[in-house]
């Protein structure tokens, strides 16, 4: 990738909602920033530090609340690799009424979330852009969130802290979601902030039962399985050789906008075609025992093609209740999106050639083929 034309990060970077401890060690284990990147950081020090006796109170407050409503039910999970559709099966599942989700509020100000944030929500919802940096999906107040940046902004493992920093882009990407060289501690810490957070979020929802979507999570079913043993997982794949390039356009715009580091020697394409195996071949190893009312598999091209029977399967084989009652909602919803542009990629023979020399497996599993 090329470094020629780099743009910087809004001024107000996301970890501007981190914690102490989580900037603190982000800021000084990921090598040095340029000096036009110091304002953000300086920027992020003084938003963590100004908030600090403020998430701490509300830590606080979250083990008062706790103790006074009944259990967190089990979550739902959607996984798949990243640009594999997961996006907008969420975005549909949620118009249930259901299920409580994640909102844009949630990913910024995790800590702050039933305190500060509350007070300063309409500034900050005006402050959300038109659409997701990476493609054309709409950022509402109310649209659904993967937790992933929220994440980042309580541990320092999220393969977020690779965009940030990609110096040690790699790093922390294995690190972040695959926990490569972690300790036990490590790991042990990024589960209890991980309960916190989805405790958190079933207070913020009204006790309702949490739908997260989280690619991340892909590589993690087996962990959240034995954290959450009543948990259920929907796994969506889409043809590899359209994830390819949207992922390539992925990382390009992410680090556009969030790098604090120069990030032109990360070779995406090497990076994206080693890193995609291991991460649907953890999920399917990691399925491979699980009951079929915990687990199913569907694609995104017939979730496109076909959604309502898709959904009613995704409904009857994980015996949950609601399809009749959400499905008017579904259709609803499926209607305002028809008209929806994707991004659109060439798909030269070279590139699905590598695909294929890369990925065959998968490609076989499915019965996909090159875009014409």
């Amino acid at each position: 990738m090329s470094e020629k034309d780099q743009e910087g990060p809004r001024l107000f970077h996301p970890l501007s909602g981190s914690n102490v401890a989580t900037l603190f060690n982000v800021l000084t284990t990921n090598g040095t920033l340029p000096a036009n990147r110091l304002p953000h950081a300086a920027m992020a020090s003084l938003a963590t530090l100004g908030r600090f006796p403020f998430y701490t109170l509300e830590k606080l407050y979250v083990e008062w609340l706790k103790s006074r409503r009944p259990p967190m039910k089990p979550p739902i999970f959607i996984v798949g690799h990243w640009r594999g559709g997961t996006t907008h099966l969420y975005n549909v599942m949620v118009k249930s009424d259901t299920f409580g989700f994640v909102p844009p509020l949630a990913t910024g100000l995790p800590w702050d979330l039933l305190g500060i944030a509350t007070i300063f929500r309409p500034f900050l919802e005006k402050a959300l852009p038109e659409d997701r940096f990476i493609d054309n999906v709409p950022v509402k107040p109310d649209s659904p969130q993967e937790d992933e940046i929220a994440l980042a902004n309580m541990t320092p493992l999220s393969f977020y802290h690779g965009l940030y920093f990609p110096k040690k882009f790699e790093e922390n990407f294995n690190r972040g979601v695959f926990f490569d060289g972690c300790s036990e501690k490590e790991i042990d810490d990024w589960k209890k902030i991980f309960v916190y957070f989805m405790e958190k979020m079933s207070l913020h929802q009204g006790g309702k039962q949490l739908l997260i979507k989280n690619p991340t999570y892909t590589a993690r079913v087996k962990m959240l399985h034995d954290m959450y043993p009543n948990a259920k997982f929907i796994h969506i794949h889409r043809n590899p050789f359209m994830v390819f390039p949207s992922m390539k356009n992925f990382y390009v715009k992410l680090f556009k906008e969030l790098a604090l580091q120069p990030y032109g020697h990360v070779d995406i394409d090497e990076f994206v075609l080693k890193t995609y195996p291991r991460v649907i071949g953890a999920v399917l190893e990691d399925s491979k025992d699980l009951p079929a009312n915990k687990f199913i598999e569907i694609s995104h091209e017939d979730m496109e093609q076909n959604p309502l029977p898709v959904l009613e399967r995704v409904y009857t084989q994980l015996e949950m209740p609601g399809f009749d009652e959400a499905k008017p909602k579904f259709a609803a919803y499926l209607a305002s999106v028809e008209n929806y542009q994707k991004n659109k990629y060439a798909y030269p023979e070279e590139m699905t050639n590598k695909v294929r020399d890369n990925w065959g497996a998968f490609v076989d599993r499915w019965g996909y083929a090159p875009p014409a």
